[in-house]
């Protein structure tokens, strides 16, 4: 099943794919909530109810996939965790040794951008770099989970561009600044559930695209911590909750560790794919002051 959250005259609405059309849920279920993360939290009941609702859907509740506009899957996760060093080659490539913790970080829902909408480079800035992600979407509460059973407690997948301002990233030893500036994260276009993906996520071909020219180009297997394991490790610390993402951090290839280094700038294209998860493409533009 993929979910799409997506703008209907002001309001988000949730919509699950249906082939080349999108069911409004608002129409076609509109008991569900309208949002992924109450959605998530109504379990396999939300499954069964979306499901029911694409099989006896009316053309009143199908809208062509390309006449919306996206919005992130989710606006409301209570947590966004990143990794960062998560692929042993994009440690290397930036002088560091293969981590025997992750760099765990967070970022805002304010950061998130949707499908087709532009990513914003800063005006204080020029060193906008991107970075695919794969997105592993938190089901249901966890504490204290082993590995062996980590994974029943992932709803999804999606796909992150972690656009991250480089020189912000390296004026502190948190890299939160870097990674936290508004409009710069790249989100979707779908949330995928599980039994659709390889458990975990893992063997997937991760790639990214700018301007169709392939910088990144790995498998999810080359992570160094995997969903499982991240989700053992996380709870060991912290409570895990519905609607939680874990943005599982990206292979090398990316701009700052070339020569020259490359930045995106506006007027570029970057696509960010995942095999079987989706493709996420965004323009790029230039931060707009008020006034």
């Amino acid at each position: 099943m993929r979910l799409i959250a997506f703008d209907k005259n002001g309001n988000a609405t949730m919509g699950a794919r249906d082939g080349d059309a999108v069911i409004d849920l608002s129409v076609a279920a509109p008991e569900l909530p309208d949002n992924l993360t109450d959605i998530i939290k109504l379990g396999q009941t939300g499954i069964d109810q979306i499901s029911t609702a694409i099989s006896g859907a009316g053309d009143d509740a199908r809208i062509a996939l390309n006449d919306i506009k996206y919005l992130p899957p989710t606006t409301n996760a209570g947590k966004i965790i990143c990794l960062g060093l998560n692929y042993a080659d994009h440690a290397a490539e930036g002088g560091h040794k293969k981590p025997e913790y992750p760099s765990f970080f967070l970022r805002t829902n304010q950061t998130l951008v949707p499908h087709q909408a532009p990513i914003l480079r800063p005006v204080v800035s020029e060193q906008l770099d991107y970075e695919a992600e794969m997105v592993a979407i938190v089901g249901k509460q966890a504490r204290h989970v082993k590995q062996a059973d980590a994974l029943d407690y992932i709803w999804g997948y999606s796909v992150f561009n972690e656009a991250s301002i480089r020189e912000y990233q390296r004026k502190t030893a948190q890299w939160t600044i870097g990674k936290n500036f508004d409009n710069t994260g790249g989100f979707g276009p779908e949330a995928v559930t599980a039994d659709e993906i390889p458990p975990g996520g893992n063997g997937l071909r991760i790639q990214t695209r700018l301007n169709g020219e392939i910088l990144q180009d790995a498998n999810t297997d080359d992570m160094l911590f995997d969903v499982a394991e991240t989700v053992e490790l996380l709870t060991e610390c912290l409570t895990l909750e519905p609607g939680d993402l874990l943005v599982m951090g990206t292979p090398s290839g990316v701009g700052h560790a070339r020569t020259p280094q490359l930045w995106m700038k506006a007027g570029d294209i970057c696509e960010v794919e995942i095999e079987k998860i989706g493709l996420l493409r965004n323009p790029i533009e230039d931060e707009v002051l008020p006034g």
